[in-house]
């Protein structure tokens, strides 16, 4: 679905990236943390010039899909840019889906080229790659891990004659000149590993552009300040507000390139001492149960809590405290996808914590409602940000409705998918976010609930559960499914197939449903495991459509 321009000119991210690199030449731009690897300005954008080189001799043209799996490293970064500055399209893809997945989106994303990490390629190698995928380098040094039979695959050093012959001398900064075209699609993100009718999330360079803009003007950062990047940087969230906002402002990004545990988190904040924390709400809900409920529920805190003088000592120490075990230089906490334990959000805005909750999604790119940290309303996901115009169609009584979007965040639509493109627009060209919602006097936004049945990973992962619910209906003896969550974690609701099971045991069929719990959770991504099958003694109630009325079922 094209998109005329009509809210102003907004300035191209390449053109951003171009300036901090020409003033920033020699400063640290991409740290692979706790690893000897790094880029200064000047490092990446040769690096990314090098690629633009391979990527002519590989036969790559502009607007050609590139895809990415990997995990979360200074070369993913460096890749990524190399395609944009390129004007190639890239197609990210979470690193935790399943090989048979992502195999799946590289042939409906008609991939030309993947890079991958190790982790992805230990699996992916063992499956059949599209024919059309010109060959697979690897994230760690680019060499080729997988080469079609009539791909023109250079060795490393006829890539590095050809470059030198283009560039004899050292890169310097007036040779720098990133550009892209703004209307034209720079992305295709994946929301989820579906077998069925993916959803590739087609957004422009005007798109992902003004989100930069927007990051820029809601935090606004000193160049050479410092960020750690903990969010999967397939995903819009991470994409935009842990990688392309901080470096087109000139900030010094620490990956953590393996899985962040709480001891390897805690240990990169103290030694960065980032300026902005990005997260999502369970990080911070676990912070607060683990270190400051203990204290904070202890009978004598909460009676002077909120007293003037006491109170405010009291409330003090807890946010200095915070403020420490986040590095001690924090100026920004935003948090994104889910909402915040209401007491939890109290907490830190009592203590005057820097807080925001922005409200998004990957149609977006991801930004919809944001606000600095000192004009952030209790309960809400911010005002409509910059380009952006946010309504509620058909609010109840109370104000309550499906949230509708327009601007210059709104994708393209979904690849190769048009009837779901069209059923998430208006007639009149709004978006549909499948959100419940209603909007205070001065725009704010408050979520009420989700038309959409998604859950949110730990680490802001995207969970349908209807695609779980499909792997374990194919299950020995399984009638009907349903996932839920509780307290963090998904729990499947199983009806047996009586006619499999009419002559089994309870216990039986307990024990068969814990075996189809291990086969299910080898086939899907380790975010998205189910803990546990609760069967159900009665078919779960149903609508006149015959679907299973979710609403009923925790």
């Amino acid at each position: 679905m094209q998109r005329k321009n009509v809210l102003g000119m907004v300035k191209h991210y390449l053109n951003y990236l171009t300036d901090v690199m020409s003033h920033q030449w020699n400063d640290p731009a991409l740290t692979d943390f706790g690893e000897n690897h790094e880029y200064t300005f000047a490092e990446l954008a040769t690096e990314m010039v090098k690629l633009h080189v391979l990527f002519e001799q590989l036969g790559i043209k502009r607007g050609d899909k590139i895809a990415l799996a990997g995990r979360n490293c200074a070369n993913w970064a460096a890749a990524y840019l190399a395609i944009t500055s390129y004007e190639g399209v890239v197609v990210s893809i979470l690193q935790d889906f399943t090989a048979d997945d992502i195999a799946h989106l590289l042939d409906h994303s008609d991939s030309d080229l993947l890079f991958v990490g190790p982790y992805v390629w230990k699996e992916l190698q063992n499956k059949a790659l599209p024919k059309r995928l010109k060959a697979a380098l690897s994230l760690e040094d680019w060499r080729p891990l997988y080469t079609a039979k009539d791909a023109p695959m250079p060795s490393k050093e006829e890539w590095e004659a050809a470059f030198k012959a283009k560039y004899p001398r050292p890169l310097m900064p007036e040779d720098i000149h990133f550009a892209a075209d703004p209307d034209a699609v720079s992305l295709i993100n994946y929301t989820s590993g579906s077998t069925g009718s993916p959803k590739g999330v087609m957004l422009n360079g005007r798109s992902i552009s003004n989100n930069i803009e927007i990051g820029m003007k809601i935090l606004p950062v000193d160049p050479g300040q410092r960020i750690v990047s903990m969010l999967p940087l397939a995903h819009m969230f991470g994409q935009v507000c842990e990688l392309l906002y901080p470096l087109c402002c000139g900030t010094h990004i620490y990956f953590l390139t393996k899985s962040p545990t709480p001891s390897i988190l805690l240990k990169a904040l103290k030694e960065v001492q980032p300026y902005l924390v990005v997260t999502v709400p369970l990080v911070i809900e676990k912070i607060y149960k683990k270190n400051l409920d203990p204290t904070l529920s202890k009978w004598i805190i909460r009676m002077f809590w909120h007293t003037p003088i006491i109170g405010a000592i009291l409330k003090s120490r807890v946010k200095s405290g915070l403020r420490s075990a986040f590095g001690g230089r924090l100026r920004y906490f935003i948090c994104g996808g889910a909402a915040m334990n209401p007491i939890v959000e109290k907490c830190l805005m009592d203590i005057h914590f820097p807080l925001s909750i922005g409200y998004g999604m990957t149609e977006c790119g991801p930004l919809i409602g944001g606000n600095p940290p000192k004009y952030f309303k209790a309960r809400s996901g911010g005002v409509p940000v910059m380009n952006m115009d946010v309504k509620i169609d058909n609010p109840n009584e109370a104000g309550i409705g499906e949230i509708l979007v327009k601007g210059e965040n709104v994708m393209l639509g979904y690849y190769k998918n048009p009837e779901a493109t069209k059923a998430v627009f208006t007639e009149d060209g709004w978006m549909r976010t499948g959100d419940l919602g209603r909007l205070d006097k001065k725009k704010n936004i408050y979520i009420k609930g989700r038309c959409k049945t998604m859950f949110l990973g730990a680490s802001g992962q995207n969970i349908y559960p209807e695609e779980i619910e499909d792997k374990l209906n194919n299950q020995e003896a399984v009638g009907e499914s349903l996932i839920v969550e509780r307290e963090g974690k998904l729990v499947a609701l199983v009806f047996p197939d009586e006619t499999l099971t009419k002559r089994m045991t309870l216990d039986e069929i307990q024990q068969l449903m814990k075996e189809n719990l291990q086969k299910l959770n080898s086939l899907i991504p380790s975010y998205s495991k189910v803990s546990d099958i609760e069967v159900q003694e009665q078919p779960f109630e149903k609508t006149p459509k015959k679907s299973i009325k979710r609403f009923l079922y925790k």
